[in-house]
């Protein structure tokens, strides 16, 4: 009996341990007046319906400056992150770099699968996704790059959205298909992180050119679209997406 009673107390404390590990924690996220590197994490928090801090920083117009930012630079509080943003405060803990912040989140709302083997496909299709975002980037046509003339960024959109960025959607579509379970969903048949690098890469894009140029890359990739479609028809992603604050990029 003694022993039974060691064993019950034993699972009952594990029972507790269990349910205190789940309890919702108290979440900050820290950006500037943008979607940019916080915005995944924000439709991660909007498709679980958690309620956090989301504290911006303020961009001065004409400057692309942030006081606040500039701050917390200088106080310490973003030495986490190498004295950047986004950083996610945690039960009081921060952590930095947005792809691990999205990890972090998506693991704890139980967006990374059901086993170790679909954790580890929902984070190489989000990396898929990065490296497509990557490729964008490195062409070079950006509002921020003062590199190239605007005949040279026109030239260099045209190839991306044309050429580039069809192929590579192609490819993300074809390893998609392997690991999807059920159409509009990337792995297995429930919400991932996947479907919401997804949506991120096609659904969300900060400047309507982009949208309109991969909409138009997309168009022969029908799973792709409907992950992404299926994602911002979300009841909780779409009211986020409708009130969230306005800004540049």
């Amino acid at each position: 009996m003694k022993l039974l009673a060691i064993a019950i107390t034993a699972a009952m404390s594990s029972l507790s341990t269990s349910s205190a590990l789940a309890t919702p924690s108290n979440l900050e996220l820290k950006y500037f007046t943008a979607r940019g590197a916080a915005e995944t994490s924000r439709i991660i928090l909007a498709l679980a319906d958690e309620k956090y801090t989301d504290t911006r920083y303020e961009i001065t117009p004409g400057t692309m400056t942030a006081p606040e930012f500039l701050k917390e630079k200088e106080s310490g509080a973003l030495d986490a992150n190498m004295a950047r943003a986004p950083l996610l405060i945690a039960d009081g803990q921060p952590i930095g770099q947005s792809k691990a912040i999205e990890r972090f989140l998506a693991k704890k709302f139980g967006f990374m699968g059901e086993s170790d083997i679909a954790s580890a496909q929902i984070d190489c299709i989000a990396e898929h996704c990065r490296d497509i975002k990557d490729g964008q980037m490195k062409k070079g046509f950006s509002m921020f790059n003062r590199d190239k003339t605007d005949e040279e960024k026109a030239a260099a959109q045209k190839e991306w959205f044309e050429t580039d960025m069809p192929a590579m959607l192609g490819k993300l579509q074809k390893a998609v298909q392997i690991t999807s379970e059920k159409d509009g969903y990337a792995v297995g048949g429930k919400n991932t992180y996947a479907d919401v690098a997804i949506f991120s890469l096609l659904g969300d894009c900060t400047m309507q050119s982009d949208q309109e140029g991969t909409l138009k890359a997309a168009e022969e990739c029908s799973l792709l679209l409907a992950i992404s479609d299926r994602i911002a028809k979300d009841s909780n992603v779409s009211k986020w997406i409708e009130e969230r604050p306005e800004s540049m990029f």
